[in-house]
């Protein structure tokens, strides 16, 4: 994979990223909310950057679809919940692609950033600790 299609497959996930944690955000109030809310921001503002990146490089970026399936319904606390921590699950391999993909360091810096806010969000929308593929 080259840095633009892994720039681009992570703007992808960020479109993406940004309608689940929407509806997921409509389901929960509180502090959860909050936490959502900022999830949103967070991924918006990946998005705007990996934009920036694609242009950068010459490319057109990926757009954002009208709508995106849902892996699962989304019909309370605890579903919107599991949303947002599959979202953040899917979005670690995306930006693990992405260091691996990144030639210059500006990108792989914020890849790295990326994937280490994906790992902590799972931590926090209550995912546990594991392993990248090959580690021990």
């Amino acid at each position: 994979m080259t840095q633009v299609e892994a720039l681009q497959a992570a703007l992808a996930g960020e479109h993406a990223a940004m309608y689940g944690v929407g509806v997921a955000g409509g389901k929960l109030s509180g502090a959860r909310f909050r936490a959502a809310t900022d999830t949103y921001e967070l991924h918006r503002r990946n998005r705007d950057r990996l934009t920036e990146l694609v242009v950068a490089a010459g490319e057109t970026p990926a757009a954002a679809e009208a709508a995106y399936d849902l892996p699962q319904a989304v019909t309370n606390a605890a579903t919107a919940s599991a949303l947002v921590l599959l979202i953040e699950r899917r979005l670690a391999a995306v930006y693990g692609d992405l260091v691996e993909a990144a030639e210059q360091p500006a990108v792989r810096a914020f890849a790295i950033q990326s994937l280490l806010a994906t790992a902590s969000a799972q931590l926090a929308w209550g995912g546990v600790p594991v392993a990248f593929p090959g580690d021990v």
